[in-house]
């Protein structure tokens, strides 16, 4: 239902887009203009629900925050095409989800009384057991919740929030600092010459996924035997990436229990990903470790040299 909603809303900025748009780069001074229709935004398409809700009666099975979330995701999407970041760069042009393509929902508003003894309380849904992999802590307020469907199961994303937490300034010390150099062999390489060796998770699961990709390709296109292969494919690819982002935790809780201060090498990733290094490179996938170290703990400071 969440599918057919974005398609719907997406389908509606599209309209805008090739009715207001000129497809000549010129034209004669006198010319006949038509009637620009207004930009379809975030909060027109939400008020625009009370009348779906009339006219799809099976919206109401929905709750109304996850459907107002669907205009704020197809908004993202929309203005990162039409518009580019800071270097130039633009977006590519946004899809219609197909079938099994729209996994994620998210509650805006969640409260903490609405999870107890591991369950959660989904408006419209019900009460969802939940395995909770580690406590919440007690200063932190629940914020908003997000639902997953992912290869291997459910998962539930909380965003919490602490005003308690010490903001990192510049100014502070910078008694115990090192600079670390990435690799494809060595994967960190520190200042005082000490190294941590890449996993190549990607590499040593390479005969496994061909297998899979393989029994993909031999099932015939729309039946339940390819939509298995399909899952079972999904599943090493889903062990793959999350052995790696195990091996990226423990790496940087390494690097950030010996150093207050840290210095990453800045690197042209996305050159390098387009050479013959483009398979170990994407193994390696240095952006997301960087991303990770620099998020992973408000005690330390991670900057870019």
């Amino acid at each position: 239902m969440l599918r057919c909603q974005y398609n719907y809303m997406l389908a509606q900025r599209f309209d805008w887009w090739e009715q207001n748009r000129c497809p000549v780069n010129a034209c004669p001074l006198i010319c006949y203009l038509p009637e620009l229709k207004e930009k379809p935004s975030r909060f027109s398409q939400q008020k625009s629900l009370t009348q779906l809700k009339i006219d799809r009666p099976w919206y109401k099975n929905i709750h109304s925050q996850v459907l107002q979330e669907v205009s704020k995701r197809v908004e993202l999407a929309f203005d990162r095409w039409l518009k580019a970041d800071k270097s130039g760069k633009r977006f590519g042009k946004p899809r219609f989800k197909g079938k099994n393509q729209y996994k994620t929902f998210t509650y805006a508003q969640f409260k903490q009384h609405h999870l107890i003894n591991n369950k959660a309380k989904l408006s419209k849904i019900g009460d969802v057991k939940v395995i909770v992999h580690r406590p919440l802590p007690d200063e932190f307020v629940i914020k908003t919740v997000s639902v997953t469907n992912k290869s291997n199961g459910y998962f539930i994303t909380f965003s919490l929030e602490d005003d308690t937490v010490a903001e990192i300034k510049p100014g502070r010390k910078r008694d115990n600092l090192i600079g670390i150099d990435v690799g494809l062999i060595d994967f960190v390489v520190d200042s005082n010459n000490e190294s941590i060796p890449a996993s190549r998770y990607l590499r040593k699961a390479e005969r496994k996924l061909k297998s899979a990709q393989r029994k993909v390709s031999r099932r015939k296109k729309g039946s339940k035997r390819r939509q298995k292969a399909i899952k079972q494919l999904a599943k090493k690819h889903r062990k793959v990436a999350d052995t790696r982002k195990d091996f990226y935790h423990k790496t940087a809780n390494q690097l950030l229990f010996k150093s207050d201060v840290i210095a990453v090498e800045k690197l042209n990733i996305k050159g390098m990903a387009r050479s013959r290094m483009a398979k170990s490179v994407h193994d390696a996938a240095w952006g997301n470790f960087k991303a990770l170290l620099t998020r992973q703990s408000c005690k330390s400071w991670s900057v870019s040299s």
